[in-house]
């Protein structure tokens, strides 16, 4: 039997096969969650509200279930983080914003719904940007999130603290969301793997433009199997997301078995538009030069993504005005710089503005598809620059060019937001500055299945490559640590459920 150290540390899909065997108690993990997050989560602020006393109930109803040889959910017994743009019944949600400090649904948003009656465990919440604006998770409710290999350094965004807190080992099963790479750049920066599922696969609910592509929500794990195993409990169509539709979400379990040596893949650095590092640009030549033997063909190609910058201001921008107006006309005070920049850019366009955008983005996947006619994969670094400091709210130059706002440093991810490809993260060993180093992998239009399983026999291919491997924090070294996210960041004390939680009680500064 595993020790409790160790049991955190085995994925989800382990952890679920040894429930289901009877080998291990979902009181068990739960409580080795806790201890794990009661010791790390201070050095890294990957965790926000908690619902501790709740979740040790349902952890013995699972317990009990599993005796009583009930059918187990995919999921039975598992701890779950959800990130804090997802609504969660009788538990904190904030959004990472002052307006909503107080906020308690009286409901599951259809994601977290899914993931409870599939026999997870909502357990706590994970840290965002206000409002899920930008990739550094920080905020003056609950503060900023530290990665995990350094915690004075950014753990990315929007779904930092899932992917910290998976990264930590601090539960094994984490939701996230993506716009404009929120579920990618998280993971790749810490090391796990985050999936952007084709809209539609998982069900948003909560977008007020149900009909628009860019705004996803989806899995991560540390593995890609761990993720598989997510998807597999939440995909599937709900009439909340019009671009929903039916399919058999068990079919995500075992994506397929890919053959890498059959596989032609193209790569790029940049798709000709994006702002890159030379560091980062310097280690993904080396990972190519170190798989390029795996596949059938591995070449760089170019490509025609000019409109794509000017298309994604518009169509994120149309997204905030939906969702902040109310609040932005109350009191814009109330809102942080990233949220009122969003707005005020919405705000100042005009129809035809969003023609254009509409316009840009059909020609832009459609030029996108030609690259598939004759690769099956595109490879990409997944963020342009290694982790940087927390207390730097974005990256605002990348090799001296000065970017033109505060989410232009995510164009890597958000060129492929724009085509609505299927697009994963998986870790690659570490870049130039010791940081993990994140492989953006991008599918066939809907072609979700075929990804996955190529990303899984990719994370079988690189574990035996010490250059390509997943790298793993020293969470002793991060305890030592003098950093403390949570304990010197923008924060004054937020009421929490259980009077447990990860944010800090310190004054601004």
């Amino acid at each position: 039997m595993p020790t409790q150290n160790s049991l955190v540390s085995l994925d989800a899909v382990e952890l679920r096969r040894l429930i289901g065997a009877r080998q291990l108690s979902p009181v068990e993990l739960l409580d080795a969650c806790i201890e794990r997050i009661t010791e790390i989560n201070p050095h890294v602020n990957a965790i926000t509200a908690t619902a501790f006393d709740r979740a040790r109930a349902e952890a013995r109803a699972a317990e009990q279930a599993v005796m009583r040889g009930e059918a187990l959910g995919l999921l039975h017994g598992l701890p779950l983080g959800v990130k804090d743009l997802e609504p969660t019944a009788g538990l904190l949600t904030t959004f990472g914003s002052e307006i909503y400090r107080g906020n308690v649904p009286d409901r599951d948003v259809e994601l977290v719904a899914r993931l409870r009656r599939a026999g997870a465990i909502v357990t706590a919440k994970t840290n965002v940007p206000e409002m899920g604006a930008g990739a550094n998770s920080r905020n003056t409710v609950w503060g900023a999130t530290g990665n995990p290999f350094n915690p004075n350094l950014n753990a990315g965004g929007s779904s930092g603290g899932s992917a910290a807190a998976l990264a930590c080992d601090m539960l094994p099963v984490c939701t996230g969301s993506d716009t404009g790479g929120s579920l990618r750049i998280p993971a790749a920066k810490c090391g796990v793997v985050g999936f952007r599922p084709s809209p539609g696969v998982v069900p948003s609910v909560r977008k007020l433009l149900g009909w628009t592509p860019i705004s996803v929500v989806g899995p991560m794990g540390r593995t890609v199997a761990d993720t598989c195993l997510q998807l597999a409990a939440s995909a599937g169509m709900d009439a909340g997301d019009p671009l929903s539709y039916p399919l058999d979400p068990l079919s995500f379990l075992e994506p397929g078995r890919t053959d890498l040596g059959r596989l032609r893949v193209a790569y790029t650095e940049d798709f000709g538009v994006c702002a890159v590092d030379n560091g980062i640009r310097a280690a993904f030549r080396e990972k190519i030069a170190a798989m390029r033997h795996l596949f059938a063909a591995c070449d760089e190609v170019a490509f025609d993504m000019d409109d794509a910058h000017r298309c994604f201001d518009v169509l994120r921008a149309e997204a905030f005005v939906a969702g902040m107006r109310e609040a932005y006309e109350k009191d814009p005070a109330s809102l942080g710089p990233n949220t009122r920049t969003n707005y005020e850019m919405g705000a100042a366009m005009s129809l035809k503005d969003s023609a254009w955008g509409q316009a840009a983005q059909t020609r832009l996947i459609k030029q996108f598809q030609r690259v598939y006619a004759d690769y099956d994969l595109v490879l990409s670094p997944t963020t342009p620059v290694s982790p940087f400091p927390w207390t730097t709210l974005y990256a605002d130059t990348i090799n001296g060019e000065k970017q033109e706002n505060y989410y232009r440093w995510l164009a890597l991810t958000y060129v492929i937001t724009l085509t609505t490809h299927p697009a994963i993260s998986v870790p690659c060993g570490r870049d130039g500055q010791g940081m993990p180093f994140g492989l953006q992998v991008v599918g066939r239009f809907r072609g979700d299945h075929e990804l996955l399983g190529a990303a899984r026999a990719m994370e079988q291919a690189f574990a035996a490559v010490p250059a390509l491997a997943r790298p793993r924090p020293d969470l002793s070294a991060l305890v030592k640590s003098k950093a403390e996210p949570a304990l010197t960041s923008i924060v004054t004390t937020p009421p929490i459920l259980d009077g447990q939680g990860g944010g800090a009680a310190t004054s601004a500064v």
